[in-house]
């Protein structure tokens, strides 16, 4: 059998598959592409993850886009998480060009300019949705793995929840959390002692620190109310079609910390939310991931063993996870291996370094008779790429070197005018828009010390009153009863008469009461 034959067999074989499926591309074979070689991606597989990798300008971020238009085209709601700040396009319909009409000619497939329904979505104060969750929808051991905290000070974050849980104190935002921490530590620290145990005061303060630090990346403006409600992330537009919901995190490059903060929660969420799903003809909701070193580049090995846990959990819950990055090795090798997905554009090697990498991410792809695979991954042209993924029985494809097909929206950013009117139509934006500063633990443990702070200044006020009354009223009692024994006429004498006798006593006492002492006085004194 010819090669072509051979490869065109392998490729059907491979990628033919029962339930819906979307095409990816067209095989090739020493770099030229095979007619009817087409590479389907089956969405009943789409919730066992992915990973799209490749250098720069190689085309990543438009095989992204290709993939949650095909998704949102089977009505499956899609979030992609937009650092670069060029995915708010898919709401707009491409453009065609002499180059898409040559590829997709080459396919086999036809160029329809398509927008989809798009939610733009921030976590600062960016233009749209604005996205929140409280400090309670944390937890103590999620909360504590962002942090970094060893087991004595996780200990004390879940005793702060237990106390607030029963003293009816809600932790919404970060300045509530503070605020306990300080009290814990000084005014009610002997309180909570008797009946929770031994407080130390060097873990409230390191636990401050590194909540400070957190603050410091931005984190006031995510921790809070209104919180967000991931059945918003699964919303189905009138037309059929799922929502593409574009968080947009440009702001994030600079604060990996609240980034991977936000990405845990948010998994946390859907899990803790979404029902046990099993194997669906297609997943509730795809997650994209770009520039997904983000989320692992400060990530401690608590929160790596986190994410990795949700990752492999959540699958079960019909939520898939795509990270898009330019190096398969930016994941971590517990997360690596969890991707039935595979998609990896070229590779550059400039240095000793790059090649070590190319060689590594080489031996992450299935053996193939047709391709040199460390080779390949330097030669591959923008739009291409080598493809791998699980078929329905779990068993990987064979690897292919792809032909992409082009987006159907646009390869480019939204105008202003194009976001203000996706922001104007939105009901979700006004649905959030609102900070909410209910009561919480901050304002009722404010009061709190206010409270005792006042009724202790009253007590030291009425004691210091009820002091000088006994004081005054004392010494008008006495004043009074000397008035009155005087004022009496009989009494006025005999009290002239002992008086002069106790003037003489006393004067005798001192040597100097009558004639004879008053000799003795000048004597003794000359």
């Amino acid at each position: 059998m010819p090669n072509t034959e051979k490869f065109l067999q392998s490729v059907q074989e491979g990628y033919t598959f029962k339930g819906e499926f979307a095409v990816l591309g067209v095989g090739m074979l020493d770099k030229a592409a095979v007619p009817g070689a087409l590479v389907k991606l089956p969405l009943k597989t789409m919730n066992r993850h992915g990973l799209i990798a490749g250098a720069t300008g190689t085309g990543k971020t438009k095989t992204l886009q290709v993939i949650a238009e095909a998704l949102s085209d089977a009505s499956v709601p899609v979030l992609l998480m937009d650092i670069k700040g060029d995915l708010s396009g898919i709401a707009a319909a491409g453009v065609e060009n002499d180059k898409i009409k040559e590829r997709l000619a080459i396919i086999g497939e036809t160029y329809k300019p398509t927008g989809f329904p798009v939610e733009l979505m921030s976590l600062s104060n960016e233009k749209g949705v604005r996205l929140r969750a409280t400090v309670s929808e944390f937890g103590p051991i999620l909360l504590s793995k962002i942090l970094d905290l060893n087991d004595t000070q996780q200990g004390l974050v879940a005793m702060i929840f237990k106390y607030c849980d029963d003293n009816k104190l809600p932790l919404l935002d970060l300045k509530d959390f503070v605020k306990v921490l300080q009290f814990v530590s000084n005014e009610g620290k002997a309180e909570i002692e008797k009946e929770y145990g031994k407080i130390a005061t060097t873990s409230t303060g390191t636990i401050l620190r590194k909540v400070i630090e957190l603050q410091q990346q931005g984190a006031d403006v995510f921790f809070g109310e209104p919180s967000f409600e991931v059945d918003d992330l699964m919303r189905i537009a009138d037309d059929g079609r799922g929502m593409i919901s574009v968080l947009r995190v440009t702001d994030m490059q600079n604060r990996p910390k609240l980034f991977s903060t936000f990405m845990l929660q948010l998994l946390a969420e859907l899990y803790a939310t979404l029902p046990e799903a099993g194997d669906l003809d297609k997943p509730k909701l795809v997650m994209f991931i770009d520039e997904a070193h983000l989320v692992f580049q400060e990530a401690t090995e608590a929160l790596l063993q986190q994410i990795e846990t949700v990752i492999k959990l959540i699958r079960s819950r019909g939520v898939g996870i795509f990270f898009c990055t330019q190096n398969p090795q930016d994941v971590p090798a517990s997360v690596l291996s969890q991707l039935g997905l595979k998609v990896q554009h070229a590779l550059r090697a400039f240095t000793a370094v790059d090649r070590k990498t190319i060689k590594q991410a080489a031996q992450n792809y299935p053996e193939t008779e047709f391709y040199e695979t460390e080779q390949l991954l330097t030669e591959l042209g923008i739009g291409e790429a080598l493809v791998t993924m699980l078929n329905e029985k779990g068993i990987p494809t064979p690897l292919v070197h792809t032909m992409l097909v082009s987006p159907r929206s646009r390869m480019d950013v939204l105008t202003d005018g194009e976001i203000d009117g996706l922001i104007n139509k939105s009901k979700l934006v006004k649905k959030y828009a609102e900070t909410a500063d209910t009561e919480s633990a901050y304002e009722i443990l404010n009061a709190k010390l206010e409270e005792a702070a006042q009724k202790t200044a009253e007590e030291k006020a009425a004691k210091d009153a009820e002091k000088e009354a006994k004081k005054t009223s004392g010494g008008r009692q006495e004043k009074s009863t000397i008035e009155k024994v005087l004022d009496n006429s009989v009494t006025r004498q005999i009290g002239r008469t002992a008086a002069n006798v106790i003037t003489r006593s006393l004067l005798g006492a001192l040597g100097l009461g009558g004639k004879s002492s008053s000799k003795k006085k000048s004597n003794s004194w000359f």
